[in-house]
């Protein structure tokens, strides 16, 4: 009895130590929660560069994997293995460079159309606002005779004058600042980029022995089954973000070409320009297509305000289309992600940050929801195993003259032997 108390003494001092050491924790995290912060903010700024290499190193794997495979898959002479990565890279590097070029050629071009023609219509505008005022005082004479009454000596243009010159003063430092935390942060973006792009390609050129390595240190550390969970986890991951990318890429592609047919069809103005600018803006997730719709309504203003109207109608047709039809079934199919959760896994990620939780969230929730749904199936087997070995106990209680002992036991051998059979299939 005495050793039952001392060891269960043992176990109320032990949780209660732990429960202490996590109040100091948490006081400590309160009390010291701004250098905490400014130490998180350090460490997410030294490790974003490699993030975003990361980002880039898992793009650029897709074209290059299928150049690899593919195309180069059948090479197996003298130097294949030396040269087929090289080559797979340089060939997914120039394609992504290509796509990137195309947008640009296509749009480019027809943006400088545009502006032009705004520029044009500067002239005859304000030519048209001259006549209009001067037909206004014409048909108004007493805006003319309330002008005439005005005391322009009266007007203080010295002091406006020196109120405008204190103003710049005392805000030249403002902008000084300014213009120099501008020029550090495109400097730092400038070296952030360039140290991304090189983790990049060290990650493509020995991503196999990077893999290698992380099993092996997670072997090493973890637990058979926290293993095997990870692999698991980190697995699906991969695919899920593959899929993503590969269905939001296809579903950017319909729209854009949706976008230039109908659009071609009903006679609006530039058409291939909003193709190209709508399905481009369209990678991100479901509401990347109103930035392309904007830039495409101002520029369609300037020839028709019909027309502009006659598109925003088009647009709201065809992005409901879009929203409610095509891209879940296109991009929550490609991850296997029903629709509905699509739609909450943008709304979140969205919140959480922005454009970039948009693209990410979708296949992380997908993730989770693989994961989830594999438990829930696994957790529901073992309980209807278990409830049909019930079934035949109780019907022993009920009829124990009906059925000896190995009777029983055969049954429940029956019952556990075709569990295990359903489970190999």
């Amino acid at each position: 009895m005495g050793d039952k108390t001392r060891g269960f003494d043992k176990k109320k001092i032990k949780q209660i130590k732990e429960l202490i050491i996590f109040a100091a924790i948490v006081v400590l995290v309160v009390v010291h929660s701004a250098t905490i912060g400014n130490v998180l903010l350090l460490a997410v700024s030294i490790i974003m560069p490699f993030a975003i290499g990361a980002g880039i190193a898992f793009i650029i794997n897709m074209p290059m994997r299928f150049v690899e495979k593919k195309l180069l898959g059948k090479w197996n002479g003298k130097g294949a293995d030396k040269f087929k990565r090289p080559i797979s890279l340089v060939s997914a590097i120039i394609f992504i460079v290509a796509v990137i070029t195309l947008v640009i050629v296509t749009v480019v071009p027809q943006l400088v159309k545009a502006v032009s023609d705004i520029i044009e219509l500067i002239p005859p505008s304000f030519e048209k606002f001259v006549n209009w005022l001067q037909h206004l005082f014409a048909d108004n004479p007493q805006i003319m005779n309330y002008l005439e009454k005005i005391d322009v000596s009266s007007i203080d243009l010295k002091g406006m004058l020196s109120g405008v010159v204190d103003f710049a003063s005392s805000q030249l430092g403002s902008v000084i600042v300014g213009a120099a935390g501008l020029i550090s942060g495109i400097a730092g973006g400038v070296i952030d980029a360039i140290i991304a792009m090189i983790f990049a390609l060290y990650v493509l050129s020995s991503k196999e022995k990077l893999v290698s390595q992380g099993e092996r240190v997670a072997r090493a550390f973890l637990q058979k089954k926290h293993y095997d969970f990870v692999v698991k986890t980190c697995r699906l991951l991969k695919k899920n973000f593959h899929n993503f990318l590969t269905g939001q890429c296809l579903e950017a592609v319909i729209l854009g070409m949706l976008f230039f047919i109908v659009m071609t069809i009903i006679g609006l103005p530039y058409a291939a320009l909003a193709g190209v600018l709508i399905g481009f803006t369209a990678l991100i997730p479901v509401a990347g297509a109103f930035i392309g719709c904007v830039i495409c309504a101002f520029l369609i203003l300037m020839v028709s305000p019909v027309k502009m109207v006659i598109f925003l109608i088009t647009f709201i047709v065809l992005q409901q289309l879009e929203g409610n039809l095509i891209y879940p079934r296109v991009v929550g199919g490609s991850v296997g992600l029903p629709a509905i959760w699509v739609l909450v896994a943008v709304s979140v990620g969205g919140s959480l940050m922005g454009v970039v939780g948009m693209l990410v969230f979708i296949p992380i929730f997908s993730t989770i929801y693989m994961l989830l749904r594999d438990a829930v199936n696994e957790r529901n087997e073992k309980y209807e195993d278990k409830s049909e070995i019930h079934e035949v106990l109780e019907v022993i209680m009920e009829n124990p003259e009906s059925m000896n002992e190995s009777v029983a036991n055969n049954e429940i051998s029956e019952i556990n032997e075709e569990n295990g059979r359903d489970k190999e299939d």
